[in-house]
């Protein structure tokens, strides 16, 4: 089976943070965005960034952009069908899509594998990364056959990513929480030291 095409979701407004792009937070010297993308490259067969404004703040990184076609900041749903349109353009043999927000620097690197594995078992159509009983809907395995509806209920005002979710099938992989949470996401300024401290862990146990 060809590995899903990724897309990094990086459209929010990331308000409790004061605007800033929180995939450019650097923790332990390397920008959220970096950590993520070496999570995320060996998963999937072609990657791509989700947001909106001036594309060239994230050149560096080497991921193409691309924009919301829904105005209006409309969230994560938005990216997630973004994400399905630069996939079935870019990859026309590619079959799903993996979405995950740009604040999550410690993702599994079985995610895609797992998710597809879970999906598999249940028969389901999408399947939702989980841990500590928290379903993390936002890190979820799209069929991209689903991006009609999902263009037509964004038109129709769905924005909540669960309630899409709930049309369908669905299952949730459940991963332990065990030196930290893989789906720890950068929110709130109080959760900076947090990542700061995991990231210094990480690096020094894998001798970076």
């Amino acid at each position: 089976m060809m590995k899903p095409v990724a897309v990094i979701l990086a459209g929010g407004l990331a308000r409790r943070l004061g605007g800033v792009d929180k995939g450019l937070i650097e923790i332990a010297g390397r920008p959220i965005l970096a950590r993520l993308i070496a999570r995320l490259r060996p998963q999937c067969a072609g990657l791509v960034l989700n947001a909106n404004g001036d594309a060239s703040r994230f050149a560096r990184f080497g991921v193409p952009v691309v924009a919301d076609e829904i105005e209006g900041s409309a969230g994560p749903l938005a990216g997630v069908l973004a994400g399905m349109a630069y996939a079935a353009a870019q990859f026309p043999s590619a079959r799903d899509l993996l979405s995950v927000p740009a604040d999550t620097p410690f993702v599994p690197s079985d995610l895609a594998a797992r998710l597809a594995a879970a999906r598999a078992a249940a028969g389901a159509r999408i399947a939702v990364a989980a841990s500590a009983g928290r379903a993390h809907h936002a890190v979820a395995l799209w069929p991209l056959a689903l991006a009609g509806d999902l263009r037509r209920a964004l038109a129709e005002g769905e924005r909540r990513v669960s309630g899409f979710i709930a049309r369908y099938q669905n299952v949730t992989a459940e991963w332990p929480v065990e030196s930290c949470d893989p789906f720890f996401n950068v929110n709130r300024p109080e959760d900076l030291g947090e990542a700061e401290a995991l990231a210094r862990r990480q690096d020094e146990s894998s001798g970076k």
